[in-house]
């Protein structure tokens, strides 16, 4: 975590330092320029994952699988730099934006108190809040994921005790793939609903009820905590 933290903050520092915010524009368009090879070297590590599980399953001669393992290896690391770029990108883009926020809420409003002051009680309250948000959207996606598994899980053996003659390997009877496909496509869009509209309705909720200092908090603590857990669950595997 300490390296790729150091490093947006200095590329954040300079840019603002030359060019104010549209230094930190240009620096995330710049990252997002790379989006395209980001996309295709994270979807390497997938296909080759998958082409060893087809080698397996084929019973395909060893030396295929130990090509297949070196493949793997290459394509977990070339996942690694993708989720570097997309991390790096999100967190400047995100403060890019947060930026025009500010600025648009400074033009927008004359009065003094409109100045962001993150010692007053209110967005100070709402900084610890939205460095919470981070942690609260992964424990829903991880206990998502959980609940999908236990689905799939709970399938298989349904249709183990339907139909015993799937445990026989020189059997001719095929599972239900579809159902499994189902389940796991459903699950995938049903299990997003509640951490997509945290992320949605949170500001949207602070804003109208708490107002604009509030909101300040808000995005301040989910960005700075959300770029640590980024990095920090990227390196670990999560």
């Amino acid at each position: 975590v300490t390296v790729p933290v150091f490093m947006l903050a200095f590329v954040v520092y300079v840019a603002f330092s030359l060019c104010d915010l549209y230094g930190v524009a240009l620096a995330a368009v710049g990252m997002l320029g790379n989006l395209a090879t980001g996309l295709t070297i994270d979807a390497y590590g997938p296909v080759c994952d998958n082409a060893g599980g087809i080698a397996e399953m084929a019973e395909l001669h060893k030396d295929v699988r130990k090509k297949t393992d070196a493949l793997d290896a290459a394509g977990n690391t070339t996942a690694a730099v993708g989720k570097g770029f997309a991390i790096g990108s999100a967190a400047l883009v995100s403060l890019a934006l947060y930026g025009a926020f500010v600025v648009r809420v400074k033009v927008s409003s004359k009065a003094a108190g409109s100045n962001v002051e993150i010692l007053q009680p209110l967005t100070f309250a709402f900084l610890l809040i939205g460095s919470m948000l981070p942690y609260w959207f992964s424990a829903m996606t991880m206990k998502s994921v959980g609940k999908a598994a236990m689905e799939m899980v709970q399938e298989v053996k349904d249709q183990f005790e339907r139909n015993p003659e799937l445990l026989n390997p020189n059997g001719t009877a095929r599972p239900d793939y579809d159902r499994c496909v189902a389940i796991s496509t459903r699950s995938a869009l049903r299990e997003m609903i509640a951490p997509g509209a945290l992320v949605m309705l949170a500001p949207i909720i602070t804003g109208v009820f708490f107002g604009v200092h509030a909101v300040y908090g808000l995005l301040t603590g989910g960005l700075l905590s959300g770029v640590q857990l980024a990095i920090s669950m990227s390196n670990t595997g999560g």
